[in-house]
């Protein structure tokens, strides 16, 4: 992410623990209950889960789920043009990536969330 938003002059993302707890354990959700959204089955939105994890200031959230790697997820992600503008927000300055690799289907599910702090 930083190295796609330095070649655009913007300022680099800092790892948010926060954030990369909801973003793994939205991805943990969704393979587990065989759901790909950003609204949970029980209503709850990526804000919501965002602040649940003690992060106060959330902007926005990506998902992926195939990609086998975080290079082609990254590519995914800059292809498709919603998940392009959360990347490349020029005042989001956090980010948080969980990964959950599903043993069972042996599928990776991925979730990005990013903050304004």
């Amino acid at each position: 992410m930083n190295q796609e938003r330095a070649e655009r002059g913007l300022v680099r993302l800092h790892m948010e623990e926060r954030l990369r707890m909801s973003s793994r354990h939205h991805s943990q959700d969704m393979a587990a209950r065989s759901f790909f959204a950003h609204l949970s089955p029980d209503g709850g939105t990526p804000d919501e889960r965002m602040l649940a994890a003690g992060y106060q200031y959330p902007a926005a959230e990506n998902i992926a789920i195939f990609e086998p790697n975080a290079m082609a997820v990254v590519r995914a992600w800059m292809n498709s043009p919603g998940h392009r503008v959360n990347i490349l927000h020029p005042h989001v300055r956090a980010i948080g990536v969980g990964m959950f690799l599903d043993a069972r289907t042996r599928l990776a599910w991925w979730t990005q969330n990013f903050g304004y702090v």
